[in-house]
């Protein structure tokens, strides 16, 4: 109750003053949300949402990435502050219901109190099997949260309707419905698990990547419906220095093999990881000398991996592969079919959502194709000072004013995080490289999978 009254008593506070904003822009012939006074407040909500933790972390962040189609931009831009880093919970508070769920098992692991990580929903502990003496990581989620999850999300929702922050419509109950799903998707480790066994299955038949892959090997016995218990896996996160130090061939090979992956999970999986947090994607170096290393790209955490149906694949595929041949009227029809573009929209708004696509998907071009400016001495797309998802944004800004811009789906945003997220991944690695023969071999595959009828 305390924490349900403060969250909806600071997003009323915040409403009000936006509301206030608003109306006072309007007057002065501006955009609402655009002065300081607005900003303050939209941000003094995000930290008390902040200090509450928990599930309020987590439904912030989901706003932040899905909220830009109907909360004011303001809130969105503090929201996307939110840090998912909180400090963990003390071992005595998790301690009894480790044991609960472990029963008996409990006592054969030794596990150390002290959290390695820590997150909105979970964190993490390592353990040694007593027996064999291999250590093992904890995954270990927040007592009664799956009590308090639908309760939590249902304040929010009511705070923001309560504030004007967010109207009626069909539409935007959808958005409500896949938020909530997602974050039920989030703590069912059942579900988590077997997406954790099924990706280190596919990843196993993968025999042309450039670097490998690994997917932490599950211990199912110390598994339960709050505990997930998986290999120790010691890596480098990719900002890490060491990991820039690495000659550029390495760092080229590191940065394909991730948009590998993404082209697999699209074209030939259709089972997408779309959480590209940097935590979830760690890098086990091989002699860090060498010029060439058999490094390995290390998969984490797969509780928010989104299956689509075939036909939104099918429209992705298709936009993907119009957007490498610049087919501008083939990537417009797509992207009716993904229901990001009114069947109905004038040239002009075709022509504002297209172009920001192209721009999108600008490195997966010919050579020839790619911008000067963007290219290295060799040719080779320089992913890192390119700044593509700058320009993106800016192109995306211009899409959205058009009348004709269209609410996307929840999946449609998802894939949008999960390349980003991929994109950054690259220019943090500095990569030099071209990814059309790449890509353009993952499309002709599939389409002579299509031709066969597969």
């Amino acid at each position: 109750m305390p924490r349900s009254l403060a969250v909806s008593l600071a997003g009323i506070r915040a409403g009000g003053a936006l509301a206030v904003d608003s109306a006072l822009q309007r007057v002065a012939r501006r955009a609402p949300g655009e002065s300081g006074f607005a900003r303050r407040e939209a941000q003094r909500f995000v930290r008390e949402l902040g200090s509450l933790k928990g599930t309020y972390i987590k439904i912030g962040q989901l706003l932040a990435l899905f909220g830009e189609q109907f909360l004011p931009r303001v809130l969105v831009e503090a929201l996307r502050d939110l840090s998912d880093q909180t400090e963990p919970l003390h071992w005595d508070a998790l301690e009894s219901a480790v044991r609960d769920n472990l029963g008996a098992r409990y006592a054969e692991l030794e596990i150390d109190p002290e959290a390695v990580a820590a997150a909105s929903l979970a964190q993490v502990h390592l353990a040694q099997v007593r027996a064999s003496g291999e250590w093992i990581c904890l995954k270990i989620q927040y007592p009664g949260l799956a009590q308090v999850i639908d309760d939590d999300f249902d304040t929010v929702v009511s705070m923001l309707r309560v504030a004007r922050w967010v109207g009626e419509g069909s539409d935007l109950d959808d958005w409500l419905q896949s938020m909530r799903g997602h974050l039920h998707n989030e703590i069912d480790y059942a579900r988590e698990a077997a997406l954790t066994e099924r990706m280190a299955g596919l990843v196993g038949t993968v025999g042309d990547a450039p670097v490998s892959y690994h997917v932490p090997r599950l211990y199912r016995r110390y598994c339960t419906g709050q505990v997930l218990a998986m290999e120790y896996v010691e890596a480098y996160p990719v900002a890490h220095p060491d990991v820039g130090r690495l000659s550029q061939e390495r760092r080229n090979a590191l940065a394909m093999a991730m948009l590998e992956l993404f082209f697999l999970e699209v074209y030939d999986w259709g089972l997408l990881q779309t959480d590209p947090n940097f935590g979830n994607y760690l890098l086990r170096l091989d002699d860090r000398r060498l010029r060439r290393g058999d490094d390995e790209l290390v998969l984490l955490d797969f509780g928010s991996v989104l299956e689509p149906d075939a036909d939104f694949l099918f429209h992705l595929r298709h936009a993907i592969a119009a957007g490498q041949r610049g087919d501008r009227d083939r990537l417009a029809d797509s992207l009716v079919g993904l229901g990001c573009l009114q069947p109905d929209a004038s040239d002009e708004g075709r022509r504002l959502f297209v172009d920001f696509c192209l721009q999108l998907l600008e490195p997966l071009r010919a050579p020839q194709q790619l911008p000067r400016e963007h290219l290295n001495d060799r040719g080779e797309y320089c992913w890192g000072r390119s700044r593509l998802m700058q320009r993106a944004g800016r192109q995306a800004a211009a899409s959205a004013t058009s009348g004709h811009f269209t609410t996307p789906s929840r999946d449609f945003a998802l894939i949008a995080r999960k390349l980003t997220g991929v994109y950054n991944f690259v220019a943090v690695l500095d990569a030099q490289l071209n990814a059309h023969d790449m890509t353009g071999r993952h499309i002709r595959r599939w389409l002579q999978r299509e031709e066969r009828g597969h």
